[in-house]
């Protein structure tokens, strides 16, 4: 940003913080409903908890596919099991190495900072999680604006 000599430098709030959250999502491409849970770490035991959770969300008589990328907890020995007992409901679709573009989850994730973060200062984590957090909840019906971002065609 430039600023004129005369004028003072302006002061950037900022919270001197490493802190983070973390959230799964995933987007039906077919409504544009948002699924989401906070999660405190990612590992393959709250990936399998999400799992669970959307699961609940298939409608009956289909076959879930789930895009995801090649993380470690994606692929763990642990969630192996229940994948294999759970395969006429839901199965997991790799993305190449290196192609997160291609996961159309990540434009949520983008279109989410711009509209909840950008620009804008949490002094508190939980400030951050409120606002991110209600914008989901706007997401959480079927809606054009999703359905449209990720849709494959």
């Amino acid at each position: 940003m430039w600023v004129p000599p005369e004028d003072v430098d302006p002061v950037l709030l900022h919270a001197p913080t490493r802190k983070s959250i973390g959230i799964f999502g995933a987007v039906s491409n077919a409504t544009g409903r948002l699924v989401t849970m906070l999660g405190k770490k990612f590992d393959a035991l709250s990936f399998l908890s999400f799992l669970t959770m959307l699961l609940r969300h298939r409608r009956k008589g289909c076959l879930m596919l789930v895009v995801v990328d090649n993380a470690r907890w994606h692929h763990a020995k642990a969630i192996q099991p229940w994948l294999k007992e759970h395969r006429a409901s839901l199965r997991l679709d790799f993305l190449p190495t290196y192609s997160p573009d291609l996961n159309p989850a990540e434009r949520v994730w983008k279109l989410t900072r711009r509209l909840c973060t950008h620009n804008r200062h949490f002094p508190e984590l939980e400030h951050l999680v409120d606002a991110v957090t209600g914008q989901f909840e706007l997401w959480e019906k079927p809606n054009e604006t999703l359905r449209r971002l990720c849709a494959f065609n």
